[in-house]
């Protein structure tokens, strides 16, 4: 009945789009370039009226130079490009009439000119734009980007947080949505962390954060979403670019990748390939008490990998106005990692060790990610636009750890007595399979722009664990331990959202419904009774925001957003994953969505420096929590619960700097305060506030002989990981050289990360009895080289930016290590 409720509202809402649209409307189109005659990207594109200066519309131009104002009113204008560091461009007045495409001539922008037909600028794009919408991190023009993945591309991003634990946090916020060239990802913590240590940044053009998304984007990201736009080829014919690069720290590793495109006038077919081998050392120590007892734990983690990742797609231009084309991504990764803890035991307040566990941990495994997109675009030209998607995915994971664990007496070490020794086996195949199809339109409407769409997403889970007791070398199966967890979950949504400018000030309201049906069945080897996990509730999440140009140097934003962040599919999956024998993670069926409710008020000064201040309430926060096993005195477990409450206030301020021609700089400030609070009986309880600060900072030197030196830079103070842990502060510099040659087609560069090995974390928590300090530190003090060259026509338009429809889903899916 409610599936049927959901269609039926969307038919009325594409009725009404038909039935009331009009275009009273006109559009402005064009394209910025440089002294070269090549596009200039993310150009501030600024509309004025000119009767009153009023700002009626402000957009970038796009990789290509091209940028497109639609929904303008029938009227009188001027235009205005900017660029960072360069002088203000503004055209004579021009007019625009009903239902009219006016169609500028090419702007080149040039310091010493103000014609509209043929200005001319030198000029290259800032390493990070902000925009009142969000904040654009450039990693093709970052020199320390070099020879990184896209995980460690977002610990460098300004205003942003990646723990120990591979959580991506904003503005002290968790929660956050990784999204692909626009495509929502629907892995889970780990499991996205995985794939993202497959893409390297030789492929990724730019990053996207953005605090406070619309309808038209998936509820799932309370703290807002990553869009991590990939490198598209740049005219007709053939090109390509090669990269090589290898990265020394404690230990050593290399990748490898090699990208194509081909235009012609009727198709763009591109493909690329990378691989990457390496290793790599973590290490770490967990100190708590509890029950009495004092456990000193000391571990290391060696991992080894090699991953596969490629992509290839085409788009067939049928015509002028429709485009159809297909999408296939994914990796295949192989993983060893193998952990050594040692234990000492001992009763709290006492200096004598009782007993020690040594315990080792030998993980293997290999992973897999195929993604299948079908796409199909129509595109007027003058506003109207229809795209629909469709979608499947897959994800497997076969992994086998077996793990001996050894008491010896007093500190173990040699002369030391064997007092007990238990050795654990399992496997935990996972499949999980998301199909998703979706519609999205856009078109002029009351003098403004309305956006409609649906979605429909099924996804299913099958987690198998077997647990072995093994004994004199042969494994025996264990009933009480071994189980398998089946989830389904389907979600229906349709959304609207409309956009309208009104002299200085412009509106956009939104609403987005999904209803939403699962079902987690766990199904025991030994039957326990457990009944399966149901729910089924719609939900409604609206969006909106106000702009006011007061003048050509102010402008301001006030924004809403509510959203949810349902629980990654492998967090309410109840296996035991182990360290060793006294701690583990375990995931929770019982898990709730968090809900997220925030607003912002953001203010832009001469479209360079910003300032935002937002408040947001998470009610249900989902988060990991240290506890007690109740069965077992001496044992702890982390593991996903809804905490209460969670209030977060944040201050940012950003501003890029031109210090002197040859010296560009850019800074990022944010200042948050973060409350939890949750009770949850028996004197468990979560009270905490926290007040920090994170700040980034870049500087890039231009050097003679077609050299640059990038210096960067990030600082966390204390803060709040997951519920209950209270962080030291922690931070890293990074500094790199960048050297340009064979006519600009090589690059070759050089660069240290994490210089000081400042990149340490350590934190405390006191929950329900259990005290508990940790500390460790990744492999992130590396000394990188890597070489860059392109072929071929580097001028070939850029393939389509276009996204799929399960992202979103495929971001809840967890990779593990």
């Amino acid at each position: 009945m409610k599936k049927r409720t959901v269609l039926s509202v969307l038919s009325l809402l594409f009725l009404f789009t038909k039935a009331f649209a009009n275009n009273d409307t006109g559009i402005i189109t064009g394209v910025v370039m440089d002294a070269n005659h090549q596009p200039l990207s993310f150009a501030n594109i600024l509309l004025f009226a000119t009767a009153d200066s009023a700002l009626v519309k402000a957009e970038y131009s796009k990789e290509d130079g091209t940028f497109e104002l639609t929904t303008i009113p029938e009227g009188t204008y001027r235009l205005s490009v900017t660029y960072v560091g360069l002088p203000d461009f503004n055209s004579e007045p021009f007019s625009v009439g009903t239902g009219e495409t006016k169609e500028l001539p090419i702007i080149t922008l040039h310091a010493a000119s103000v014609d509209l037909a043929e200005v001319t600028v030198n000029a290259k794009r800032p390493l990070v734009e902000v925009h009142a919408d969000k904040t654009v991190f450039n990693v093709d023009g970052s020199i320390n980007a070099t020879g990184s993945d896209a995980m460690e591309l977002l610990r460098k991003a300004p205003g942003l947080v990646v723990d120990n634990n591979d959580n991506i946090i904003m503005n002290g916020k968790n929660g956050v949505k990784v999204y692909i060239d626009g495509r929502p990802s629907h892995l889970s913590t780990s499991d996205l962390a995985a794939y993202l240590k497959t893409i390297q940044s030789s492929d990724i053009d730019n990053i996207e954060i953005i605090t406070n998304p619309s309808a038209k984007y998936d509820a799932e990201g309370n703290a807002g979403i990553i869009n991590i736009r990939m490198k598209k080829d740049k005219n007709l014919g053939s090109n390509g670019t090669a990269n090589l690069g290898y990265a020394l720290g404690r230990e050593n590793s290399y990748n490898g990748a090699l990208s194509g495109n081909h235009r012609s006038k009727t198709n763009n077919t591109f493909a690329s390939y990378n691989y990457s081998d390496g290793k790599s050392v973590e290490l770490f120590d967990l100190f708590r008490q509890q029950a009495g007892k004092t456990f000193d734990q000391t571990n290391r983690n060696s991992n080894d990998y090699q991953a596969h990742n490629f992509k290839i797609g085409s788009d067939f231009f049928l015509n002028k106005f429709n485009t159809f084309g297909f999408l296939v991504n994914g990796y295949n990764s192989k993983y060893s990692y193998h952990t050594n803890s040692h234990t000492p035991i001992s009763q709290t307040g006492s200096s004598v060790t009782d007993s020690t566990l040594i315990a080792s941990s030998f993980n293997e495994g290999s992973r897999a990610n195929y993604n299948f997109n079908l796409n199909y675009r129509f595109d007027d030209a003058k506003g109207k636009v229809w795209n629909f998607d469709g979608d499947y995915g897959l994800y497997r994971n076969d992994g086998s750890e077996y793990q001996p664990n050894a008491y010896w007496t007093g500190d173990g070490s040699e002369g030391n007595s064997l007092l007990s020794e238990t050795i654990f086996a399992n496997d935990s195949p996972t499949d999980i399979d998301i199909l998703t199809f979706k519609v999205d339109h856009e078109r002029p409407f009351l003098q403004g722009q309305l956006s409609t769409g649906a979605k429909v997403s099924k996804v299913k889970t099958d987690n198998t664990f077997n647990f072995y007791n093994v004994i004199e070398g042969t494994p025996e199966i264990d009933t009480g331990r071994t189980n398998r967890f089946v989830y389904d979950e389907n979600v229906n949504a349709i959304y609207a959202n409309y956009s309208r400018q009104l002299g200085k000030f412009g509106f956009q309201a939104g609403l987005r419904v999904e209803q939403t049906d699962s079902k987690g069945e766990l199904t025991a080897l030994k039957p326990v009774g457990d009944e399966p996990v149901k729910q089924n509730y719609v939900d409604y999440f609206p969006s909106g925001g106000i702009t006011y140009a007061l003048n050509q140097n102010h402008n301001f934003q006030l924004t809403y957003s509510r959203r949810v962040d349902r629980p990654s599919y492998q967090d309410l999956n109840p296996f035991e994953g182990r360290l060793d024998e006294l701690t583990y993670e375990k995931g929770n069926p019982f898990l709730h969505p968090q809900y997220t409710n925030s607003v912002q008020l953001n203010h832009t000064f001469k479209y360079m420096y910003n300032t935002s201040l937002s408040y947001s309430r998470t009610t249900d926060l989902i988060t990991r929590l240290v506890d007690q096993d109740t069965s077992d005195p001496d044992a702890s477990f982390i593991t996903w619960k809804n905490l209460a409450n969670q209030n977060n206030v944040t201050l940012t301020i950003s501003a890029p700097l031109q210090l002197a021609k040859w010296w560009n700089a850019f800074t990022n400030v944010s200042a948050y305060r973060t409350h939890n609070d949750a009770d949850f009986g028996d004197g468990k309880t979560v009270n905490i506030n926290a007040y920090t600060c994170n700040a980034y900072m870049q500087h890039t030197f231009t050097l003679p002989l077609e050299m640059a030196l990038e210096i960067s830079g990030w600082y966390l103070s204390p803060s709040v990981w997951g519920g209950t842990f209270e962080m030291k502060a922690m931070g890293s510099v990074d500094a790199g050289l960048q050297k340009k040659f064979l006519q600009g087609n090589g690059t070759l560069k050089i660069a240290i990360s994490d210089i000081f090995h400042t990149q340490n974390w350590r934190g405390n928590s006191q929950f329900g009895g259990l005290y508990m300090v940790a500390s460790g530190s990744q492999d992130s003090r590396r000394l990188r080289l890597n070489f860059t060259y392109n072929f071929g026509n580097q001028q070939v338009t850029n393939a389509r930016k276009r996204s799929t429809g399960l992202e979103d889903e495929k971001g809840r899916i967890k990779e593990g290590n």
